[in-house]
């Protein structure tokens, strides 16, 4: 039984970000990070099956607006390494919600380099720049709000409405430290500002390619790729109804419930398995 559960965690290493191995999560002692033990956003980002879920959900909004997907398909090697891209992300996630105070920084500081060089001119001929701060607060309530949504389906449903403002809040303050501005920090707010910006979103040929090239992604082995399709799945189901109909992936009553009833078992299996995950090594850290 230890065999199974060990393998099935060593899967897993080898999508997340733990896998670089650049960032102890679990030093120095004592070190809160940017948020603490206390902070909704550990419990939010601490469960590997729902925040995959999640971030393939928070891929199929953030490509909905040009300026984001323009970043991606100009400046990223995406087609030929998906799962380095996928490992990269996660690092970022686990090093800024759970990893102490100073890695947390380096990485910021890190990103914020990176961003500088991506400009150029997207499918519409409008320029963009990923420093800009308005695209950066689409990328983090993209994301966010995917990761809560997650949450609720598949974590916990009972999280309370002010428990959701805080994590918006938390949240914010790493969009906010990358250069983001007017980052809506509640429920009401991210719901009137994802609203707000439904005329700019376009799905197109492009977004159509990097969609189709998301939704093939390999996995890192053969046991794990029907698990990646059936979180595919349901990633677009943690898709708002209008961004469904304008990604044309629309996934009816019936697909729902059983892709929320396999992902609900894939989760259990994980949350089994999982024994030195970024919550954990954070909470070891912390002497919990």
């Amino acid at each position: 039984m230890m065999n199974i559960r060990k393998r099935i965690e060593q899967q897993v290493f080898r999508l997340n970000g733990l896998s670089l191995n650049e960032f102890d999560i679990s030093q120095p002692p004592g070190d809160p990070g940017l948020f603490g033990p206390d902070s909704v956003i550990w419990r939010v980002h601490g469960d590997f099956a729902a925040m995959m879920c999640g971030g393939i959900s928070a891929l199929l909004l953030q490509m909905l607006h040009p300026a984001a997907l323009a970043g991606v398909w100009d400046h990223s090697n995406f087609r030929d390494d998906m799962l380095g891209r996928l490992r990269r992300t996660s690092q970022f996630i686990a090093v800024t919600t759970f990893g102490n105070q100073q890695d947390a920084h380096t990485l910021i500081e890190r990103v914020k380099r990176i961003h500088l060089r991506v400009t150029g001119v997207d499918n519409a001929g409008q320029p963009y720049a990923a420093s800009d701060p308005h695209l950066l607060t689409w990328v983090h309530v993209a994301e966010t709000s995917r990761f809560l949504a997650a949450h609720l389906r598949y974590k916990n449903p009972h999280l309370s409405l002010m428990e959701r403002d805080r994590y918006y809040q938390e949240a914010a303050l790493i969009a906010e430290s990358l250069g983001a501005e007017q980052v809506p920090k509640s429920v009401a707010a991210v719901e009137n500002y994802l609203q707000a910006m439904r005329p700019q979103l376009v799905c197109d040929e492009r977004t159509r390619e990097v969609t189709q090239l998301l939704m093939n992604a390999p996995a890192p082995s053969w046991q794990s790729k029907p698990v990646m399709h059936i979180m595919m799945k349901a990633g677009i189901g943690l898709l708002p109804d209008w961004a469904q109909q304008l990604a044309t992936l629309p996934i009816n009553p019936l697909q729902q419930r059983l892709v929320d009833g396999q992902i609900h078992l894939i989760a259990g299996l994980l949350r089994w398995s999982i024994q030195r995950g970024a919550y954990a090594r954070a909470m070891k850290r912390m002497g919990r």
